[in-house]
């Protein structure tokens, strides 16, 4: 069964998320897992895209854009409504919904920062897991 593992962040606004996204994704690829990151909107997708080269001087995250040529030999996927066939091992959900596709990944890494209608569709997420007994963990973060 999926583990699902909720990150809330101290801070807010447009760049909170995808930022440690970013700091998660890397520590994910440094022990060796394939990440599927699902994004909010294609504007989302492409800015994640950029901020993967740059976030971190000295750092590299292999990465493509789910469904491009390339994606099939990368370990981090970027995905905007799109379910990837190739992986199933950790999900970063950027979007407001639940994926329909999550379950059949191993760990599910939910991303929360300060604004209160993120913290409203969270607790809708939360309690669409609990109420299908999903384990549940949460970790309180300062950004």
């Amino acid at each position: 069964m999926t583990r699902v593992d909720f990150y809330i962040l101290e801070g807010s606004g447009a760049r909170v998320r995808p930022l440690f996204a970013c700091r998660l994704v890397e520590k994910a690829f440094a022990h060796g897992h394939h990440v599927y990151i699902n994004t909010e909107s294609a504007d989302q997708l492409h800015q994640l895209d950029d901020l993967l080269w740059s976030f971190s001087q000295g750092s590299f995250i292999p990465h493509a854009i789910y469904d491009q040529a390339e994606s099939e030999q990368a370990p981090i996927l970027l995905g905007h409504a799109t379910e990837p066939q190739e992986c199933n091992d950790v999900l970063v959900n950027l979007s407001r919904e639940v994926p329909a596709f999550f379950s059949r990944f191993d760990r599910l890494a939910e991303l929360v920062d300060g604004d209160a209608a993120q913290r409203a569709a969270a607790r809708e997420r939360f309690r669409f897991y609990k109420d299908r007994g999903y384990t549940l963990k949460t970790h309180t973060l300062r950004t």
